[in-house]
């Protein structure tokens, strides 16, 4: 009744499990018959479980999930548990699986992908990162062969041989950066053979929260013709030298940054007198904002590391180095002179995909993760799946104290450190999650000057991740990590050999303490979720101050407290105030994410034309068809002189050529028409509907106009040595081509600065 009045009231809820509970009776009693098969027989029920369409019956089902338990149980040593075939089930009718941390979610995912596969689709199940995605794949992959399925898996090191041989495999595992970077460099291929993935069929997705939400507004970036930058040195220097408060101001939400009056002046003299709003000068300023935006906004250890003479960001929902990631153009630059450190590599952009876009492609989609029911209102919005919560297969027993509240920072982390030295004393292992770098290497060296020894896993460290982790529920351990989300590996009592599991579980388990909470309560509840696995027992505590940037830049308006002596805030209203704030900074991220939505609706309809007009010149020769009408003469003499085949290759790779050329040209447009479309309030427009409204005329006519274009360029061919000389008239493909993800810090100095340009003016006259 509860489900029917959600869904009448359109909010999103828990699927109803009760159809799937029903049939674990029946999974169950296939079991004692089962295990008398011999391997063989085994691998036969589960191919002739296969020979159907999807989605599967009742009785089919329930043979899937007996066939896989007891595969499972063979292959790998685990009979999933009763929790883990509900998974199987809800992924397998394309919903996302809420499955709590040590369920068993891998293997769930495993399984149903083997549902999938056996019933003739080709599965891609889309990880966090490559090691995952390699592990995963290598773990899974006794009990895929004999479930009578192939697996194969891809990541940034596979070479293209390696990539088509995994993407031909029934199952490939592959990080999700990767696989659309993939897809990227199949857009641009001029023969049908040199594609390496297949046309999407059904997408798994490993920690479907966060690949879904988190990273649903990330273009992943296909650039050509690169060439290094000169970092802006003197600009940095010169901003360098401003002062905070006085010469710029931040506003309260910490995301933009301008000049005041008194910058402006001071900036004006510093580059000899100019005027920074003037045409002639109109290139400074966006060279003031850029530089002042690196210097004022982006913090070293926060957003970013330097590492081996290069600046790299740092995930911040995952405390990783996000490689192969990076700033738009000009404020990696601003960075990279910030750093002094040399510019890295740019060039114009190619094509662009979302990995919302990337996701959508796939006709049957679904997911697992620990922390779905948070953004069950945006799963459903932009991908339409409902989320299924998972019941532990054990009780979970673990603790979560409430928040302790201090006035200051610095009381705040007296506290923790005062708790920790308590804690420790009993032998308990702790797991501390900070935001960021810098957080984790101050209480480091605040714990080493309190004689407490730690290990650390941050940004800097990443590599030895699975070590740490492997290690931090060992009696007296101490961890330190930026951020657990994603990470993939399960925090077991006793550490990696076990051997003291029993001590520690005499201790209380795992403790988890927060170093403050995250903008994200799915964030919060990954760190808690580290302890408590599998009904062991566990503890977690989130210390916060009224002076941390979730409080202050969510909740400014808050009033006054009570506090300790220690300063430990009493009054009871202050948790309200923190959830608030929290909440507040969900909302901001979920309106951040609809309007990338919004935009990119759009430029993906327009690319999508393009991308069907490229697929008929690749596959039913478009292009030689319509030159044969637009040249008739020329087509014909070429024909006469090399052979039809020769010309259908040429006419291919001219109309491909001016198709790509064409659409690289106007989505530099739409770059452009999006970055300056917010000077729109000023007139009280809707920047959405400007952009669509200067959008839509401008790609009108697309396809007529590569079309002339191929025709002109066809008139011009010559022919040498019996072939067509396709470069002499232009048409190359990038020398080379490389790919990165663009981590957007959107900020909007310019409206500022124009509006307080302005005010200027007014007062001056």
């Amino acid at each position: 009744m509860a489900e029917s009045v959600r869904r009448v009231l359109g909010k999103p809820g828990s699927v109803d499990l009760r159809p799937y509970s029903k049939r674990l009776t029946s999974i169950e009693a296939k079991e004692p018959e089962l295990r008398e098969l011999s391997d063989t027989e085994l691998s036969q029920r589960a191919a002739e479980v296969g020979n159907a369409e999807l989605p599967y019956e009742r009785e089919d089902l329930i043979e899937l999930c007996a066939v896989g338990r007891e595969a499972a149980r063979r292959t790998l040593g685990e009979r999933p548990y009763d929790t883990q075939l509900l998974g199987v089930m809800a992924l397998l009718d394309g919903h996302v699986a809420e499955m709590a941390t040590g369920e068993g979610k891998t293997l769930a995912g495993a399984l149903a992908a083997a549902g999938f596969a056996l019933r003739g689709g080709q599965v891609h199940i889309l990880s966090v990162n490559d090691y995952l995605a390699h592990r995963d794949a290598d773990w899974m992959r006794p009990l895929y062969e004999m479930l009578g399925v192939t697996v194969g898996s891809v990541g940034q090191e596979s070479t293209t041989k390696q990539r088509r041989l995994a993407y031909s495999a029934d199952i490939t595992y592959a990080s999700v950066s990767e696989l659309g970077f993939d897809i990227l460099r199949d857009r641009l291929v001029t023969d049908l053979a040199d594609r390496v993935v297949p046309p999407p069929s059904i997408a798994i997705i490993d920690e479907a929260d966060s690949v879904l939400v988190d990273e649903a507004r990330v273009p992943l970036v296909l650039a050509g013709a690169a060439e290094n930058t000169q970092t802006d040195e003197a600009m940095a220097e010169l901003v360098g030298a401003l002062r905070p408060k006085i010469d710029y101001q931040i506003d309260d939400d910490g995301r933009n940054v301008q000049l005041t009056d008194v910058g402006i002046d001071a900036v004006e003299r510093a580059l000899g007198g100019i005027d920074l709003y003037s045409a002639e000068d109109a290139s400074l300023l966006p060279r003031v904002n850029l530089a002042l935006h690196a210097r004022a906004l982006l913090q070293r250890d926060v957003h970013y590391v330097v590492r081996d003479g290069k600046v790299r960001l740092i995930n911040e929902s995952r405390g990783r180095i996000a490689l192969l990631q990076r700033w738009p153009d000009g404020l990696q630059a601003a960075v990279e002179a910030k750093e002094k450190v040399a510019a890295s590599e740019t060039g114009e952009i190619l094509d662009t995909i979302t990995v919302q876009a990337l996701v959508l492609r796939y006709p049957t989609r679904c997911g697992m993760t620990g922390t779905a029911m948070a953004v069950a209102e945006q799963l459903r919005e932009f991908y339409e799946m409902e989320v299924a919560v998972i019941p532990p297969n054990k009780e979970c027993v673990r603790v979560d104290e409430p928040d302790r509240l201090y006035a200051t920072p610095e009381e705040k982390e007296d506290a923790l450190v005062a708790k920790v030295a308590e804690v420790h004393a009993t032998g308990r292992p702790i797991l501390i999650g900070t935001q960021d770098v810098a957080e984790s290497e101050r209480l480091a060296k605040r714990f080493n000057t309190e004689g407490i020894e730690c290990v650390v896993l941050n940004a800097k460290n990443d590599a030895k991740e699975a070590a740490v982790i492997a290690e931090a529920g060992t009696y007296g351990a101490i961890t330190v990590s930026t951020q657990m989300a994603g990470r993939g590996t399960d925090i077991r009592l006793g550490g990696s050999d076990m051997s003291d599991r029993d001590r520690v579980v005499e201790t209380g388990g795992l403790y988890v303490m927060g170093f403050s909470r995250y903008p994200s309560s799915r964030l919060d509840d990954q760190l808690r979720g580290r302890a408590g696995r599998q009904g062991d027992p566990g503890s977690s505590i989130f210390f916060v101050s009224a002076e941390d940037e979730l409080i202050t830049a969510n909740a400014p308006d808050a009033g006054g407290y009570d506090v300790t002596a220690e300063g430990e805030i009493t009054d009871p209203s202050w948790r309200e105030i923190v959830n608030h704030a929290q909440r507040v900074a969900e909302g901001q991220l979920l309106e951040l994410h609809r309007n990338t939505w919004r935009y990119n609706q759009l430029i993906d309809v327009q690319r999508g034309v393009v991308l069907d007009q490229r697929e008929a010149v690749l596959s039913r020769d478009l292009g030689d068809r319509q030159l044969a009408v637009d040249c008739p003469g020329r087509h014909r003499e070429l024909v006469e002189e090399v052979g039809a085949e020769e010309v259908a290759r040429a006419a291919r790779l001219i109309t491909l050529y001016h198709l790509d050329r064409g659409w690289t040209d106007h989505y530099a447009f739409l770059a452009d028409l999006r970055e300056g479309i917010h000077l729109r309030f000023l007139g009280r427009r809707d920047p959405l509907d400007e952009f669509n409204r200067d959008a839509v005329p401008a790609f009108k006519g697309f396809l007529d106009e590569a079309r002339a274009r191929s025709a002109e360029t066809f008139a011009e061919l010559t022919v040498v040595d019996g072939k067509i000389d396709i470069a002499a008239v232009g048409v190359k493909r990038p020398s080379s081509t490389w790919t990165y993800m663009v981590h957007d810090h959107p900020f909007s100095a310019d409206i500022e600065n124009l509006v307080g340009h302005l005010k200027r003016l007014s007062a001056k006259s």
